[in-house]
């Protein structure tokens, strides 16, 4: 529903503004940061789901910390539509400091939501409380490890905000690409 709700942020604007940007053509070109949003948004959303439908295939069992954990980092992803919108509406501002606290918002609620993500994660690691006991220790580490930058590279992403946008986005899609590779040893997974 979240990627879904992307797409609903992007529309024409009234008829007399699409005259005076030169017709439908130019007005659909002048979108591009709201595509730029949409891209970057769906990619990180998919990744997500994709990587939480994976995690549960290592989830054992379930308790009330993880489901209240699950929770909230569905509140989070449900959210990035908003930030989504506002990033693109202002990525062009002419005014930098808008343009950067725009893109700060943005990337602060991808730090969020990798908080509760990676929170979500140990919670059912430490101790290995809620893990599979198939699953090896060492595949543990690895995907503990693999998940433990990801939000500090965000709050990286949100920072640098205010001194390049560019950089900014920069590292958040490479975190798109960072986490659409397999994690090291989950091949090693519980199927």
């Amino acid at each position: 529903i979240a990627i879904t709700l992307l797409v609903i942020e992007i529309h024409l604007p009234p008829h007399e503004q699409v005259l005076r940007l030169g017709g439908v053509g130019a007005a659909l070109a002048s979108l591009w940061p709201s595509y730029v949003g949409y891209a970057i948004s769906f990619i990180v959303i998919g990744i997500m789901w994709a990587n939480h439908h994976n995690l549960m295939k290592l989830v054992a069992r379930v308790d009330h910390g993880f489901i209240t954990l699950t929770l909230v980092l569905l509140m989070c992803i449900a959210f990035l539509p908003f930030p989504t919108a506002v990033m693109a509406e202002h990525l062009v501002d002419p005014d930098p400091h808008e343009r950067a606290v725009a893109v700060a918002f943005y990337c602060g609620c991808f730090t969020v939501t990798a908080v509760f993500y990676f929170l979500m994660w140990l919670h059912a690691a430490r101790g290995r409380r809620l893990i599979a006991s198939e699953l090896p220790d060492d595949t543990v580490r690895a995907i503990t490890r693999a998940y433990a930058p990801g939000w500090v590279l965000y709050l990286l992403a949100t920072l640098l905000a205010f001194v390049h946008v560019g950089v900014s986005l920069a590292i958040v899609v490479g975190l798109a690409i960072l986490y659409m590779l397999p994690k090291a040893g989950a091949h090693r997974a519980v199927k």
